[in-house]
């Protein structure tokens, strides 16, 4: 199955992608939009174009697992993005996952604008990895 995968940002927003084998996961870029209805929409037609199967929408819960107004609104994200498309749409717990891509863009020493254009792709292909692990257990 192809699973996207999506890193909700307030500007920018990571997205992802598996393999039909759900082996391995793939940056797919950055889609940048502070309009809700337009990136839903930007959304619904990257999924279209990758034919997912699948989408699952980072969750930031908070460190003590309470959810904050981002939680909120990944929320409202992944029920739109769900009815919108008629796919199976999951929360996945993101926790740490954007200090996780900083820290491989540390290792890779990328830095400036690229690090900027590129570090929520890197979230949601973590995002979108963790949620693969958790499918083959």
């Amino acid at each position: 199955m192809i699973i996207m995968s999506v890193d909700v940002g307030a500007a920018r927003t990571g997205v992802a992608v598996s393999d039909s084998g759900e082996g391995f996961a793939f940056p797919k870029g950055v889609i940048t939009e502070y309009n809700r209805e337009k990136l839903l929409a930007k959304l619904c037609d990257k999924a279209k174009e990758l034919s997912a199967q699948m989408i699952v929408v980072g969750y930031p819960k908070n460190m003590d697992g309470s959810e904050g107004y981002k939680a909120q609104e990944c929320a409202e994200v992944a029920e739109n993005l769900r009815k919108m498309t008629g796919l199976p749409v999951e929360l996945w717990d993101e926790r740490c996952t954007t200090v996780s891509a900083h820290t491989f863009l540390n290792i890779t020493d990328t830095r400036g604008k690229k690090r900027k254009q590129i570090i929520d792709a890197v979230a949601a292909t973590i995002i979108l990895e963790d949620f693969l692990k958790s499918r083959k257990n």
